[in-house]
């Protein structure tokens, strides 16, 4: 992590500045350095560095907070690392509020530095990243449908994105609750600031507290540098908590203090830090029911629970059917380009869409590379496998010759593979669809003989 970072070094006192310019420069950073408040405003008028180490105290010019107040209305947006000697509480907090990533007290320690200014780069990458992403979502992910359903959802969205009220979207798997989180982003005031996304589906039990709200070095057996939380990252943005339904009781527990006090302390600290992330949550579960079965707490319920989206299946909203299957089409053009028929369409119109939008999208890209640049009905029907059959209807000539355990076992492994398909090669959204946990599916698939045909967790 070095090599074309540029640290910005704001301090009126040489020797400070040449000795923080030898050790970011020994580390491989490029350095700028400004001995006032002033040069640095005016460095930034040409340059954006990646980080600032700004100096409380810099008679007689503007001081380090109102440098800072002046960056921030300029619409400067990187991670300002404060340092002074003689600070106040009150300066650490007025700082905190304006933005400021960290106050180090002086004497500087190199190491103290070094961390920080890594931590404070760590941010900026995400925060670029998750620009990117939301870009891209938006790019993507326009929500497609003029149908009265979609219409319901988009003015529910036009009325609660500007306000700063927690948000619950829920609906089946593949419905576009992503989608729905990422235009309640774009159309709020935090539109851009970073939009973090959690599937709290796939965070390992033992490592949701420091994924959710970060740890210093050393606090724990491999934490061998410091880690950003979910949270932190998503300070003065959204938070997008998917499938919060499946955190549990006791990640809970620690969501919800965080949601109720606005405060976080990473693990190994010894301080609270303020936080300010809009949440947004997202769920396939019923949640009002596992309340009533204490799978999830009442109080933080009501604390996600503030606005409530619920998204339609693709089932009940077929109006939207051809403005998708264009829009998805349209997606992987130029390297599929395919056009479908309106007996194709009309042949999605029969299927039930147990996977939604999601499987819709995905089919749209097969039948695409298999059967383009004109797609017909035959071509969807041939694609167009329901799940197994459960009938009790089949033919006992089927079973000629076979164990009643070989048949059930040829039926699980439809199941199985069916959830499979449905979930993307997801065990854990498969295991959900299944109602079951992932380690029983997984050992189903080893006894059936299918480890093979379920991709690593995403």
């Amino acid at each position: 992590m070095s090599g074309s970072e540029q640290i910005l070094l704001v301090d009126d006192e040489a020797n400070i500045r040449r000795m923080l310019g030898a050790l970011l420069r020994s580390e491989g950073f490029s350095v700028s350095e400004a001995p006032n408040g002033n040069a640095a405003l005016l460095f930034m008028d040409d340059a954006d560095p990646d980080v600032v180490l700004l100096d409380l105290m810099m008679p007689p010019g503007p001081d380090g907070l109102e440098t800072l107040t002046r960056m921030r209305e300029r619409g400067r947006s990187a991670p300002v690392i404060m340092m002074s000697g003689k600070a106040q509480l009150t300066d650490a907090v007025r700082a905190v509020k304006l933005g400021a990533f960290q106050f180090l007290e002086k004497p500087l320690s190199p190491e103290g530095v070094l961390v920080t200014v890594r931590a404070a780069l760590e941010l900026n990458r995400t925060r670029a990243e998750n620009r990117a992403l939301s870009a891209e979502l938006g790019r993507r992910a326009a929500l497609i449908g003029s149908g009265r359903a979609m219409q319901q959802v988009a003015a529910l969205i036009s009325r609660v994105g500007p306000t700063e009220a927690r948000v619950l979207i829920t609906g089946e798997s593949g419905t576009g609750k992503e989608l729905v989180a990422a235009a309640i982003h774009a159309s709020s005031r935090r539109q851009a600031r970073a939009f973090v996304t959690v599937n709290c589906a796939a965070i390992p039990r033992d490592l949701v507290e420091s994924e959710m709200f970060g740890h210093e070095r050393g606090s724990f057996t491999g934490a061998t540098e410091r880690r950003l939380g979910r949270f932190e990252l998503a300070h003065g943005g959204t938070l997008f908590l998917d499938e919060v339904g499946d955190l549990s009781q006791e990640a809970q527990a620690k969501l919800l203090r965080t949601l109720e006090t606005g405060e976080l302390q990473r693990i190994g600290a010894e301080t609270m830090m303020r936080i300010d992330a809009r949440v947004v949550a997202a769920t396939n579960r019923d949640l009002g029911e596992a309340v009533s079965s204490g799978a999830f707490r009442e109080d933080l319920f009501f604390r996600l629970n503030v606005f409530p989206i619920q998204l339609p299946p693709l089932r009940q909203r077929l109006e939207d059917l051809p403005a998708l299957v264009a829009h998805l089409a349209e997606r992987v053009r130029p390297r599929h380009a395919a056009t479908f028929t309106d007996a194709a369409l009309d042949a999605f119109a029969s299927y039930s869409w147990p996977g939604n939008v999601r499987e819709l999208a995905n089919l749209v890209e097969r039948l695409s590379i298999l059967s383009g640049p004109v797609v017909d009905a035959p071509a969807v029907r041939q694609v167009l496998r329901g799940p197994p059959n459960t009938s009790t209807a089949t033919p006992l000539a089927s079973l000629s010759g076979r164990s009643l355990s070989d048949a059930l076992d040829e039926f699980e492994k439809g199941l199985i593979m069916a959830a499979l398909t449905q979930a993307q090669r997801n065990m854990a959204e498969a295991a959900r669809i299944l109602q079951t946990d992932r380690a029983n599916l997984y050992r189903r698939m080893r006894r059936l003989g299918l480890e093979k045909s379920a991709d690593t967790e995403l």
